[in-house]
């Protein structure tokens, strides 16, 4: 499939040919800043902080300037009006979407709100480690207020619903209408089987006691296993790279992909699970369209559909058992031992009740995720106060998993960094994002009903021209919803990620 970025004839669409000189612009402007704050996360000296923040500061007053200018609302106007081909025409679309979110808000309650955040989150980081709610939920009101003035400068501006609006900013398209009712089928499928899946697994482990992993891995070695399978899956080093930091992420641009990992001596799977993962975003990144690359246009389409391209590495590919017939002797070779499936899929495949978020494994995973969509839909709206968080936690924290956090806030309201840096309207994308990950697999397997022989046999160019053409390639030309539902033949649902659960972790 080809995408055209056709020049036009001198004077032709004035208008249009601006927007297309000020892509170009910005995106210089975001390579810099995109590989400045990889760099600072990986490689920068100590000492260099401080003039790192100005740097990134006066970088990012710039790309602010010149994408709010107001003459770009005259240019947006006049190209909409213009004879353009059909990627031109999608190009202005996303412009405007984006240029209508960057000016809604005011520079002073930009202002305003940025002091609340970083205030917040420096409070978080001393007090979470304290446990103490009481100091940390004054900071937290504030940013509440800020975040509901927010929702309702950019619902003015869009015409959206408050929380939409705030949805709106990570996944375009997706509304709350239609969240729900999806939410409210997989959460009714997840109550009843996490009990289910516990059970499962402790009749397997009674029949096979669960095999120690443990050993001493050293970083090179684990390294060397992680280039391995990234270059295995598709990854290309000539436009990226791996590197180590606290946590794992993919930033850079999609030229030059910096992907990080973290390393345990005694843990060679957290490391590797985790290049899985980030291997996932890094694809997509490498593979959006490069005649876009300059358009808002050309921009990967979202926390969803990034999350579920990362997703659909470590979960559909990592943790399916074909896909580890192929990588046992690789770990064989990198570490020097040798398993068979039967004993690493109980470390693969595991399910465990647990009060933190970012340790919950694949089944209970999204009860997390759906209790925090719950809380802050209600605290956008005012119909909770920040006061009574912990109760409301608790109370949804014992009806879906079973665990009390009341005494406990830092393992409770307080574990996400998210809330105090003001981000409302992200934590649906990574259920979501798990949920059209498992349906792009089932769309994947009716196209290739032997695409899990592929994986056995270390192939996966089936699976990434599929994404290619259904995803990567699309970039950002439909919203979240529109995207999913071309390329897989339907709106989101549940039921696949819950078939998925239920195949890998069930009686079925």
């Amino acid at each position: 499939m080809r995408y055209s970025s056709l020049p036009l004839a001198p004077g032709a669409n004035m208008s249009f040919e601006k927007l297309d000189a000020l892509g170009h612009q910005l995106e210089a402007l975001d390579h810099a800043l995109s590989i400045l704050g990889a760099d600072e996360a990986t490689n920068m000296a100590v000492g260099g902080g401080e003039k790192r923040a100005e740097a990134m500061s006066v970088l990012s007053g710039m790309y602010h300037r010149q994408a709010t200018a107001p003459e770009i609302g005259d240019w947006l106007a006049d190209a909409e009006t213009e004879t353009l081909n059909p990627d031109q025409q999608a190009a202005v679309r996303e412009f405007r979407r984006v240029y209508t979110n960057l000016t809604c808000l005011p520079t002073e309650f930009v202002e305003r709100q940025m002091t609340a955040r970083m205030r917040s989150e420096q409070l978080w980081r001393d007090l979470r480690a304290k446990n103490d709610w009481a100091g940390f939920a004054p900071a937290l009101e504030g940013v509440v207020a800020l975040v509901r003035e927010e929702a309702q400068l950019r619902a003015d501006a869009t015409g959206l619903a408050p929380y939409d609006a705030l949805m709106e900013q990570y996944d375009p398209g997706n509304r709350v209408a239609d969240v729900d009712p999806v939410f409210a089928d997989l959460k009714l499928f997840l109550k009843g089987f996490v009990p289910e899946a516990l059970a499962v697994q402790e009749e397997r482990l009674r029949d096979r006691p669960l095999q120690p992993l443990g050993g001493t891995y050293p970083i090179d070695k684990q390294r060397e296993l992680g280039l391995a399978m990234m270059a295995a899956i598709g990854f290309d080093f000539t436009h990226g790279s791996l590197s180590v930091s606290h946590h794992p992420f993919c930033g850079g641009v999609p030229t030059d992909v910096r992907m990080t990992t973290r390393y345990k001596t005694t843990d060679f799977l957290s490391a590797l699970m985790g290049v899985m993962h980030e291997t996932g975003h890094a694809l997509y990144e490498q593979n959006l369209p490069k005649e876009w690359s300059h358009w808002p246009l050309g921009r990967a389409r979202g926390m969803s559909i990034h999350e579920s391209q990362s997703l659909f590495v470590e979960k559909q590919i990592g943790r399916n058992p074909s896909f580890w017939a192929f990588a046992l002797p690789a770990i064989e070779q990198h570490l020097g031992e040798r398993w068979s499936t039967a004993d690493i899929l109980p470390h693969v495949h595991q399910v465990e009740r647990g009060s933190i978020r970012v340790d919950a494994d694949e089944v209970t995973y999204p009860l997390h995720v759906i209790l925090r969509y719950e809380l802050e839909q209600e605290l956008v709206s005012g119909r909770l106060n920040v006061t009574d968080i912990p109760e409301a936690w608790d109370a949804k924290m014992q009806e879906y998993l079973g665990l009390s956090t009341i005494d406990n806030p830092a393992d409770g309201p307080m574990q996400d960094v998210h809330w105090p840096a003001g981000a409302f309207g992200y934590f649906p994308s990574y259920t979501l994002g798990a949920m059209m990950a498992a349906q792009q697999w089932h769309a994947l397997e009716q196209a290739h009903p032997d695409i899990e022989a592929d994986f056995a046999n270390g192939r996966f160019d089936i699976a990434n021209s599929w994404r290619r053409d259904h995803i990567w390639h699309q970039a950002s030309r439909f919203s979240t919803p529109e995207l999913l539902e071309k390329a897989t033949g339907e709106k989101l649902n549940a039921r696949y990620f819950t078939e998925h659960l239920t195949a890998r972790y069930g009686r079925g």
